[in-house]
């Protein structure tokens, strides 16, 4: 078999501009070259593939304190006692607001925002709040 000499390049390039035109020739050579270097990139990772690498993830992770679970559910436990504790003094705040109301006695709350001077007597309003929680 010969060798390919200068005629026989020639030609192979008018035949590829004739069939692809001149405009598409350098989008399709950019993309071959795409093509390779996804190629070449794939077949590194395939080598790598064997070796167990530092994802990026394990190496940008900073190191964190240790968690003691069990102080970690005391301090829950402590938090939820004071939750209850101040759900509890709430109702019986609303069930004294409430026992004053139906007694017709003028009451003022250490919690309300009445201005000096101003009952709460008229007020349902904040009485009748819903104090579930």
């Amino acid at each position: 078999m010969s060798q390919l000499g200068a005629p026989e390049l020639i030609i192979i390039a008018v035949v590829l501009i004739a069939l692809f035109g001149w405009k598409k020739l350098p989008d399709m050579a950019r993309s071959l070259g795409r093509s390779a270097r996804v190629f070449k990139s794939e077949v590194d990772e395939l080598k790598k593939d064997g070796k167990p690498a530092p994802s990026e993830a394990s190496r940008s992770t900073v190191p964190g304190d240790v968690v003691d679970a069990d102080a970690e559910r005391r301090a829950a436990e402590a938090r939820l006692a004071d939750a209850e504790r101040r759900a509890a003094e709430a109702r019986a705040e609303a069930d004294r607001l409430r026992a004053a109301s139906a007694a017709g006695t003028p009451t003022t709350s250490t919690h309300s925002s009445a201005t000096p001077g101003s009952t709460q007597a008229g007020s349902t309003d904040d009485v009748r709040r819903d104090t579930t929680f």
